[in-house]
């Protein structure tokens, strides 16, 4: 845990003493985020490849740092950052919410212990994305690789299209679930997108209450930042994949070869092992410090950040990944796989 430790709250750290100095400090923060990995990954393994099944504890600070350093980040760049210091501060906030935040959250919703769910739920909220907890866990899960996840990319989708579709499309797909649920008496709570919709609002006037026009903005933005981050993170490890059709209906179970994973040890460390992603989706209860690389997973050519800043140039992109996604779809038609737990087709 000492890795996960080191690699999350060191730009935690530089984020809080810089929201106050500016300067190389808070210019060190995106750095250790953004672009730390690509020497670091470079590196021997210092865990070599063994790693304690904990780390709950270390999800909880997480958490809340991610709603601590929100409001740290608003009033640094309302207030008191100016310049390249403020770039700086939009461009580090935003990274650690997207980098750190996002992969901590979400494995906070994917606890079982009430407390961290709620934790991890607040944490979107805060993001002004809390419809994400239902889609990612009604509708992302059950439905990755197939037509009826909004957020798993078909071949040749552009991100910039992608980005607002997927999003929209999360958003009526997570209520329509919701929805759905209490209608066949399945749950008699309130739909939650009240609480993620109501907590939202809250939270947008608060900031205008204490910081104004401009304050709000910046949060907004810095929002909008960590948004993109989490859906190309999903555009990236889904981009063209399809779990098959079966005789029966349904579709086969998600393997290795329905989400595209990469290797780097301490990306991996930043992200919580988000890079791991086929395990994740065969597993969703499996905490990440236990996420494995499966023998014939689907592999990126370079780390889940250096790939994620390729998306975001489509003709790239596309030359670099098509090929790679023909030749796999190419292995995967030559290995037929039938799985008796294979999900309905809704």
């Amino acid at each position: 845990m000492i890795l996960y430790s080191f690699a999350t709250f060191l730009p935690a750290i530089l984020l809080v003493v810089g929201a106050f100095t500016g300067g190389w400090i808070l210019w060190a923060a995106p750095v250790t985020i953004g672009l730390m990995w690509i020497v670091m990954d470079q590196m021997p393994d210092p865990a070599d490849g063994s790693e304690l099944p904990v780390g709950d504890g270390l999800l909880v600070i997480l958490g809340f740092l991610q709603i601590t350093h929100m409001g740290l980040g608003v009033w640094a760049m309302t207030f008191n950052l100016h310049g390249f210091d403020w770039i700086m501060g939009m461009i580090g906030f935003g990274l650690f919410f997207g980098q750190v935040g996002n992969p901590a959250a979400h494995e906070l919703i994917h606890r079982s212990d009430r407390f961290m769910t709620r934790l991890g739920t607040l944490v979107y909220i805060n993001f002004l994305f809390g419809h994400h907890v239902s889609a990612h866990r009604l509708v992302h899960h059950p439905h990755v690789a197939t037509p009826h996840d909004p957020v798993s990319a078909t071949k040749g989708t552009n991100f910039w299209i992608y980005l607002p579709v997927a999003w929209w499309g999360s958003f009526l797909s997570g209520y329509k679930a919701e929805k759905a649920l209490r209608q066949r008496g399945a749950v008699r709570k309130r739909n939650p997108y009240v609480y993620y919709i109501g907590g939202e609002v809250i939270l947008l006037a608060l900031c205008f209450a204490l910081c104004g026009l401009w304050g709000l903005f910046i949060y907004v933005m810095l929002c909008a930042h960590t948004q993109a981050q989490m859906l190309v993170a999903d555009y990236v490890q889904h981009y063209g994949l399809r779990r098959r059709r079966l005789p029966n209906g349904r579709y086969e179970a998600a393997g290795p070869w329905h989400a595209w994973n990469s290797k780097g040890w301490y990306s991996s460390a930043v992200t919580l092992n988000a890079p791991r992603h086929s395990d994740h989706h065969a597993h969703p209860a499996r905490p990440y410090p236990q996420l494995t690389l499966p023998e014939g997973s689907a592999m990126l050519p370079a780390p889940l950040p250096a790939m994620a800043m390729l998306a975001m140039l489509p003709p790239f992109w596309k030359r670099v990944m098509d090929p790679r996604l023909a030749a796999l779809l190419d292995e995967q038609e030559a290995a037929p796989r039938v799985s008796p737990d294979a999900m309905p087709v809704h």
